[in-house]
């Protein structure tokens, strides 16, 4: 991740349907939630396609289409362009078709040595899916998480809004 974007990323409001449900500058813990007409099941296939919903912004590339995520425990969420690859995250389990976690301390918290943990599940909602992400990150007191939950935070409430967001709608 750039810096520049993370900075800008803090700088904008963040919508009401994000929730930083605790900061502190060892600790942060984060709470998304979006439904979308998708069914639960076409939600599961695009959400293991990150290339069709992570922003390219955030990613070190530039490009989503370098992005792949292997959807078994030990897979990861990878990165690969020319010479170059990152991983961002590796999954821990994966529930088909209702959740998956990662130990993802995407952009600058892989730097910091920060522990990173996102839950993505989807449940059934009337004719749709409820989406969540829940992510808890855990570092030093040095690691001043307060300050960068912010820029976390609407990074993440980016993603749901464009994993949940249907070709109608834009």
């Amino acid at each position: 991740m750039r810096p520049a974007v993370i900075a800008a990323a803090a700088a904008i409001c963040l919508p009401a349907s994000a929730e930083i449900v605790a900061a502190t500058s060892d600790h942060y813990t984060l709470r998304h939630e979006a439904v979308s007409s998708l069914s639960p099941e076409d939600m599961w296939e695009r959400l293991l396609q990150p290339v069709a919903w992570w922003h390219p912004d955030h990613t070190y590339s530039g490009s989503a289409d370098h992005l792949t995520l292997d959807p078994e425990a030990g897979g990861t969420w990878t990165e690969n362009w020319g010479m170059n690859s990152v991983t961002h995250g590796t999954v821990l389990s994966i529930i088909e078709g209702e959740s998956i976690r990662l130990d993802a301390p995407f952009g600058p918290l892989q730097g910091m040595a920060v522990n990173v943990v996102w839950t993505i599940t989807i449940e059934p909602d009337g004719e749709g899916t409820r989406v969540i992400f829940d992510e808890i990150a855990n570092g030093s007191s040095a690691s001043a998480l307060d300050q960068i939950a912010p820029a976390v935070d609407g990074v993440k409430q980016q993603a749901i809004d464009r994993l949940t967001m249907t070709s109608e709608e834009g």
